[in-house]
């Protein structure tokens, strides 16, 4: 997003040094991972004549804010310095106070930010008020970094609907089970240790009732050297079909449980998943199943910025197929299981024709342990039915100058 009268980095030898603090104060946020929602992540450094002097991050909400732990880092030091920070300085008052006037009463010279931050009580009045102090402003140093750094929190802060990721774990032939259902473990020990930091990062954990029939998971973090927190558990199931004796009931002080289901829930089926500790909430329904959109509704209403979808292969089809899924993570374990009754991550109706299949963009591959790691954002609706659009377009373009009877003309 430009401004009228902000700097962009040149690239300039400069450019470079500039880069590396910007990189530090990535770091720095990186360290408020998982405890910051509803805020982003945030971290700031205080640099004057070439040398660090002040430093800090938002450590988790309602805490004091980047900015201004860099400011009492530095303490005097911060007169004549330029600051670095990963995300636009606020200007409103919220849990804390504005930091654009703690940046401005301590004297500070300068700010490079990757880019505004866009809660509509902000969007670029934090750089606006910056600049009417008579400070030097730079928008747009490692905005791509940055702006993935806090991708939940800016869906969520604009459109108030959570952030959905897909993770699934599979086999090279795409296979998340067997066909008689065994799937414990398809992944390697490295790559469940990294689900258990995505768990961390995210508000809460969704699955569909038949995972959680199947596999009767706790949902629960066990990550290695604590940190843990309490997440949201939510369970998908259309006609209140969720087993008392399952053992996510066992794990209620790690977290509250949600089970979405429709309207015809039966007022005995809700009691009794209510005496275990359960919470019912029922929303519209959609050919009889529950609305995955109206969940994500009802989780954004109840201050939930990020969903980490974990199966089964029903509610993921849906997600796909609705256009609701943000981001994709998967596991790929170096095996073959094969079978055709063998299940799959997507399953439902699928897509149809093969150019309306969305495709996955700035697709990501990584080796964890054995495994190959894959990450990538799916096209939208409006982007697959544009491309498809195009497409059309050109192939009519093509044809017309391949006309029987035309001269046929150089491409």
């Amino acid at each position: 997003m430009n401004f009228p009268g902000e700097c962009h980095p040149d690239d300039s030898p400069e450019r470079e040094i500039q880069a590396g603090f910007m990189r530090t104060c990535l770091d720095l946020a990186r360290r408020g991972r998982g405890r910051t929602s509803p805020n982003p992540m945030v971290g700031a450094l205080l640099v004057r004549e070439g040398e660090r002097v002040g430093q800090g991050y938002h450590d988790h909400s309602g805490a004091p804010h980047a900015e201004v732990m860099a400011l009492r880092d530095a303490g005097p030091q911060a007169v004549g310095a330029t600051l670095y920070v990963n995300l636009e300085p606020c200007c409103h008052f919220g849990k804390t106070p504005p930091c654009v006037e703690e940046i401005i009463r301590c004297g500070v010279r300068e700010v490079f930010s990757c880019g505004a931050d866009p809660d509509p009580r902000v969007n670029g009045r934090g750089f606006q008020a910056l600049r009417r102090a008579g400070i030097r402003v730079t928008v747009g140093l490692l905005e791509e970094e940055g702006s993935r750094l806090n991708e939940s929190f800016s869906k969520f802060v604009r459109t108030r609907i959570p952030f959905l990721t897909v993770k699934g774990a599979l086999s090279l032939d795409g296979k998340i089970a067997t066909a008689r259902g065994d799937s414990t473990w398809i992944s390697g020990r490295e790559s469940r240790l990294r689900v258990q930091e995505l768990r961390y990062e995210a508000d809460c954990i969704m699955v569909g009732l038949e995972t959680l029939r199947k596999d009767d998971p706790r949902l629960t973090l066990r990550r290695p050297g604590g940190g843990q927190k309490k997440l949201t558990r939510v369970i998908v199931d259309s006609r209140l079909r969720v087993p008392t004796s399952a053992r996510i009931f066992g794990t209620l002080s790690q977290g509250p449980i949600h089970i979405y289901t429709t309207r015809k829930g039966t007022a005995a089926a809700i009691r009794k998943l209510e005496q275990v500790g359960a919470r019912v909430i029922p929303v519209r329904s959609k050919g009889g199943r529950v609305s995955l959109p109206a969940v994500l509704e009802d989780l954004g209403a109840r201050g939930l910025t990020s969903v980490l979808l974990e199966g089964g292969g029903e509610v993921i089809g849906s997600a796909f197929r609705e256009g609701l899924v943000d981001k994709v993570i998967l596991f790929m374990a170096p095996r073959i299981i094969g079978g055709r009754d063998a299940p799959g991550l997507l399953m439902g109706d699928g897509f149809s024709p093969l150019d309306a299949c969305p495709r996955i963009r700035n697709l990501r591959l990584d080796r964890i342990g054995e495994d190959i790691y894959l990450e990538g954002y799916p096209e939208t609706v409006a982007a697959v039915a544009e491309r498809r659009a195009q497409e059309k377009k050109s192939e009519i373009g093509t044809s017309a100058r391949y006309a029987p009877g035309l001269p046929r003309q150089e491409i």
